[in-house]
């Protein structure tokens, strides 16, 4: 096949850009031992500097919802305009992490993931420089976009990196990333507007640290094995790079990802997670502020918590899907999403204050609600196969983040005229919804490399 969306010569894709393109393939090694021995010394490195790169996404993404309080008081902005700064946010960045996962699954992941953070960093101090509501709503939209090439990147090389067998155990401990940044972000913001008195300071400090922080990726980040010399993983076939291009990437897209039910049945749960998710870590330091008469800087703490709590739940869901679930992450996400659902109606029938309740009740919730945020993406990969991983968990995305305007706008428009009691209403209706989706999707295989090879 030809075309503008097809491999050259050389593994070479037309439509990308020089500093784009995959990385040429090294001269292959063939020792056993060799090889072991090199993927022993590669694999933890890419696995590091993924979760660093991406935890550095959350610096220059989350940070605005330690600003939120600061942002109302000194410019007069309603709790409806930040919601809105935060669902066109979501909205975009979910179009982009699919656009972006197209582009994802056949770009070099090293350079592709260090623009994306670079370009997100630089929009981050335009927003710091500027009080217009109007410029600050477009930038930070045009900061979601940016932050849709984070993910795409990571699912090449993890996909690439790791077999199927091993796929949810090692991608829970890469999304470990989103906890750790996060929950650094929200405590590191805290103290910035706490001590030094400048929500602008929310955005310039996080866009420094990510600025050296791609400078780093650059350095230390890898494309697939074949770059550098190694055979593909075991149980994902040939390289996906060169059946693609064979095939043609809307074919691919189209076999793999969009006739696929489950990822369909997966993106549609994932609407309801993020709706609990970003509920709880946009609106957390706002909710607890008036709603539990917590400061700030002890809600940025259990914030904080609540992602520490996330990152020990994903790495449990992980471990549990592969050796008790056989890799089926619907099958955890079922009893994760009932938990949480139990979680978030102890939290609203909580009489007021109880700070310390309070929290190991939201951490609780945390526990439950980040295994699901993992694993719709990681069963999702495994379903399109490494052909097609960054675009399927880029479908996912659209409909995660189409939840900013529940999570967003809408839950901010309601707690200005009713309150934050009806708001937990909403969060609870999202649990049960999500359990469902599960429940459907109970069948699913774990992976699609058996239909690959068919």
């Amino acid at each position: 096949m030809s075309g503008p969306m097809h491999a050259g010569a050389g593994g070479r894709i037309r439509w990308l850009p020089r500093f784009l393109q995959p990385a040429p393939p090294a001269p292959m090694e063939t020792d056993p031992q060799v090889v072991a021995q090199r993927y022993a010394y590669y694999r933890p490195r890419i696995l590091v500097w993924s979760i660093v790169g991406y935890a550095m996404f959350y610096f220059v993404r989350k940070n605005l919802s330690m600003a939120m309080p600061g942002m109302s008081e000194d410019l007069g902005i309603s709790k409806a305009d930040l919601g809105g700064f935060l669902t066109l946010h979501s909205l975009l960045y979910g179009v982009s992490k699919f656009a972006n996962g197209i582009v994802g699954d056949r770009a070099n992941a090293r350079t592709f993931m260090a623009l994306g953070l670079l370009c997100s960093a630089v929009l981050n101090i335009a927003f710091g420089l500027s009080g217009m509501v109007v410029a600050l709503g477009i930038i930070w939209m045009l900061n979601g976009w940016f932050q849709g090439m984070g993910f795409p990147p990571c699912a090449r090389l993890l996909t690439h990196w790791f077999s199927p067998r091993e796929l949810a155990t090692k991608m829970s401990v890469w999304n470990t990333s989103h906890s750790i940044g996060a929950g650094a972000v929200v405590v590191l913001c805290g103290y910035l507007v706490d001590r030094g008195g400048d929500w602008r300071l929310c955005f310039f400090v996080p866009a420094g640290l990510s600025i050296i922080c791609a400078g780093l990726l650059l350095a230390y980040l890898r494309d697939t094995p074949a770059s550098v010399g190694l055979p593909p993983v075991e149980g994902t076939g040939t390289d996906a790079t060169d059946a693609a291009g064979e095939r043609g990437v809307t074919d691919v897209v189209t076999r793999r990802v969009l006739r696929n039910r489950y990822i369909w049945i997966l993106a549609l749960s994932n609407f309801f997670v993020y709706t609990i998710r970003y509920a709880i870590l946009d609106w957390g330091p706002t909710m607890l502020k008036e709603y539990r008469g917590i400061s700030l800087t002890y809600a940025g703490w259990t914030v904080a918590a609540f992602e520490v709590a996330g990152l020990v739940g994903m790495l449990a869901s992980g471990w549990l899907t592969d050796r008790i679930f056989g890799g089926r992450g619907a099958r955890t996400c079922l009893f994760c999403m009932l938990l949480c659902g139990a979680c978030l109606w102890a939290f609203w029938r909580m009489p007021p204050g109880h700070a310390l309740l309070s929290t190991a009740v939201l951490m609780a919730a945390g526990f439950f609600i980040y295994g699901p945020q993992a694993l719709v993406g990681i069963s999702a990969a495994n379903l399109a196969t490494k052909e097609a991983a960054a675009t399927a968990v880029g479908l996912t995305g659209i409909f995660g983040y189409a939840s900013g305007l529940v999570s967003g706008w809408a839950l901010g428009a309601m707690v200005d005229r009713w309150g934050w009691d009806d708001a937990f209403l909403v969060l609870l209706g999202a649990a049960a919804l999500a359990a469902m989706c599960f429940l459907a999707a109970w069948p699913a295989p774990r992976d699609g490399y058996a239909e690959q090879r068919n």
